[in-house]
């Protein structure tokens, strides 16, 4: 009954909001044939003509870049931000020696330093897109131990410290090449398919409420949102992943979860990575 109460909550909550909603031409950006470049260019238009005082760094922030107070919050957090604990222990795995003598960061180039700015990326040998995620347990494969379980503790925390390695630096994910176009077009279509009992896509909220109160609580932009990921979270008293994200959102739409490292949450993955490009990363972040 909670369940059904809540998903009755939010869908009231967009209809107050709907009018508002409904004066943007928010749905054109959905559109699949225009190519890479061209929604990245307009995706950063419409965010601008949104939050015109906002700078493209801002972003980075999510809800707290709309409000003062949150955002004092935000800085009295990040003091002693609990995902720190998580890094800590992702960095230990990371310099962990295997059976063979080697570490994590003998299968990155530069050592790792760097490299997570351009993930997820399409993997023209495998024909689809590749996270930090499978790149990880394909180092332990090419090592000769198991993968670990995609959203293990164990997991999380390598992934938090391999993405970290690129802290203060911009994401920049290419999308070159017909394989990568298909994919990036299958992850922006999967953003604005509306889906279960609200009938709502990923970018009725995070496009068309962007920066608006829904229910008690500010909206994030798309813009930014994968600079911070993995991320700690109040909300679950742990660090979890851009993935595991996805999957709460569909379940509070009343839409089944796809699995951790679906082809469908890949290539949603790589479409909002691609639209924060130019945004500085910063993990793990803090949200409430």
């Amino acid at each position: 009954m909670k369940k059904i109460a809540a998903i009755a909550m939010l869908a009231l909550g967009a209809v107050a909001l709907g009018v508002q909603a409904d004066d943007i031409n928010w749905w054109d950006l959905g559109n699949t044939k225009v190519g890479p470049r061209r929604t990245l260019k307009e995706f950063h238009e419409y965010f601008k003509e949104q939050f015109p005082k906002m700078s493209l760094q801002q972003y980075a922030l999510g809800s707290y870049a709309f409000n003062k107070g949150l955002y004092q919050q935000y800085q009295e957090a990040i003091q002693f931000n609990p995902g720190d604990l998580t890094l800590s222990e992702g960095k230990k795995l990371w310099d962990s020696k295997f059976p063979d003598g080697k570490t994590y960061a003998s299968c990155f180039p530069h050592g790792g330093k760097g490299v997570a700015a351009g993930y997820p990326y399409y993997n023209a040998k495998i024909h689809q897109v590749t996270t930090a995620a499978m790149s990880i347990n394909a180092c332990r494969v090419e090592n000769h131990l198991k993968p670990l379980r995609y959203g293990s503790s164990s997991m999380i925390a390598l992934q938090t410290y391999f993405t970290s390695l690129s802290n203060g630096m911009p994401v920049d994910v290419k999308v070159q090449g017909p394989g990568a176009v298909k994919a990036f077009e299958e992850g922006k279509a999967y953003y604005f398919m509306r889906r279960g009992q609200l009938n709502f896509s990923c970018a009725t909220c995070h496009v068309a409420y962007a920066g608006k109160y829904l229910r008690a609580q500010i909206i994030s932009p798309l813009l930014g949102q994968s600079a911070h990921y993995p991320t700690y979270r109040a909300a679950w008293g742990a660090v979890n992943t851009f993935q595991k994200r996805f999957i709460g959102c569909d379940k509070k739409v009343g839409a089944k979860p796809e699995k951790l490292q679906s082809a469908d949450y890949r290539n949603l993955d790589y479409f909002m990575s691609y639209i924060s490009n130019g945004i500085k990363i910063n993990v793990p972040g803090y949200r409430p």
